[in-house]
């Protein structure tokens, strides 16, 4: 593991040399030509094994989330989509029931989960249309909030750590040009938001959804906003910084073990503000910062900023953004959101080679995007799934080979 005193060195441009020296690494420029391994796939999780386990409660340590054994412990996370949309719900459960939802995603190696929902479904909490459950003959009748919580703990039931997520106000996929959903509040302007709220009323979104999980262990914490990011990015980390502080503290005073995940702004791929001004609550060790990264992640890039980069330049970029957390051992980092489609661009896949093999070396923790085979709106096919329509049968890919490498680092 490499120690704090070698950072001004890696900044000063030796991180390359030292991760090639250490790790072996190919810092060729040129991405991989064969998307597809003639290697055997590796084998899937035996879901007739116990899950993984968690040793409650955890606490950051430095870079590191640990038990309570002291242990580090690895957010192997993933994404499952719905209850930020439109419909309200997480998606898939008008074809699988909810527990094989959660049996599948242990098959395929993760401990986790990222579950967003949107403002306007707590503050409306509609009434949920049969169709939509028909797999899920007990939930037919209830409204989105009790949809979201019983999706929950039928997550906790399998193992699995649960990450509630406010992904949106305006319930829609995010993220769009809509000014209304760059922040946690948009007050500001008035009737042209057909959702609006205050900073206290996200506040209060808060402890409605944290309070039905107070004693669910398992339900670890909150991401507190999806993507901060004002217009075109113009969001001041410590406007936000300020603001996850105020709702974190209000979450710790309901339970004071969970952990609050905070993300970048610009889209979530920038946490250099951390440096200078870090989220500081009334109770220490609990923050996680998330950083999101895409081949279009950061502002400025029609094509994509983290296409066509090479890798050491890619490094550098990360380092910047939010590696530095963990090199310097200052607090952990998730990566909160990173994908790419079954048939990757050039581009996608020259991407995804650095982002993986960076991710490897850093050894973060991650949530990749997302196991929907469908986007609510319209039913349109998700290209970054992982698995296929029935949601059930893995979609054997370079994604999912990759992902289970890194599982099980």
């Amino acid at each position: 593991m490499r120690t704090r005193f070698l950072y001004p060195l890696l900044a000063a441009g030796g991180l390359l040399l030292l991760l090639s020296y250490k790790f072996a690494i190919d810092i060729s420029q040129k991405p991989a030509k064969d998307l597809f391994s003639t290697r055997p796939f590796p084998p899937l999780v035996d879901t007739d094994e116990p899950p993984y386990q968690f040793h409650l409660p955890l606490r950051t340590k430095g870079r590191n989330i640990v038990d309570s054994r002291d242990q580090r412990v690895k957010l192997a996370s993933v994404n499952w989509y719905g209850g930020s949309d439109e419909l309200f719900i997480p998606s898939g459960l008008d074809i699988r029931h909810r527990s094989e939802i959660a049996k599948l995603i242990r098959r395929l190696g993760f401990n986790s989960v990222r579950l967003p929902y949107s403002d306007e479904m707590v503050m409306d909490n509609p009434m949920i249309e049969a169709d939509l459950l028909s797999a899920n003959q007990d939930l037919i009748g209830l409204r989105a909030l009790d949809v979201y919580i019983a999706v929950v703990e039928s997550l906790t039931d399998a193992g699995i750590a649960v990450i509630p997520n406010d992904h949106i106000t305006q319930a829609a996929w995010c993220c769009g040009v809509n000014m209304c959903d760059t922040a946690w509040y948009n007050n500001q302007l008035g009737p042209l938001c057909r959702v609006s709220q205050t900073e206290d009323q996200w506040i209060a979104n808060w402890v409605m959804v944290m309070s039905s999980f107070t004693d669910n262990p398992l339900v670890i914490g909150a991401d507190l906003r999806n993507e901060p990011r004002g217009f075109w990015g113009t969001m001041p980390w410590g406007k936000w910084a300020t603001a996850a502080e105020r709702v974190g503290n209000t979450l710790l005073a309901i339970n004071p073990d969970w952990l609050m995940f905070v993300e970048g702004v610009s889209s979530s791929n920038d946490l250099s503000g951390v440096r200078s001004r870090p989220v500081v609550l009334d109770v220490p060790d609990r923050i996680i910062y998330s950083a999101h990264v895409y081949s279009w992640s950061g502002w400025g890039s029609c094509e994509g900023m983290y296409a066509k980069r090479p890798f050491v330049s890619f490094v550098k970029s990360m380092m910047k953004n939010w590696a530095y957390l963990l090199e310097e051992n200052i607090a952990p980092v998730w990566v909160g959101e990173f994908g790419g489609p079954h048939e990757p661009s050039e581009g996608d896949f020259h991407y995804w080679n650095n982002l993986l093999k960076f991710l490897k070396l850093v050894d973060a923790d991650f949530a990749y995007w997302a196991i929907n085979p469908r986007k609510p709106h319209d039913n349109e096919k998700e290209s970054y799934s992982l698995v296929e329509d029935d949601w059930e049968t893995p979609i054997l890919d370079y994604r999912l080979r990759h992902i289970l490498e890194l599982t099980r680092q």
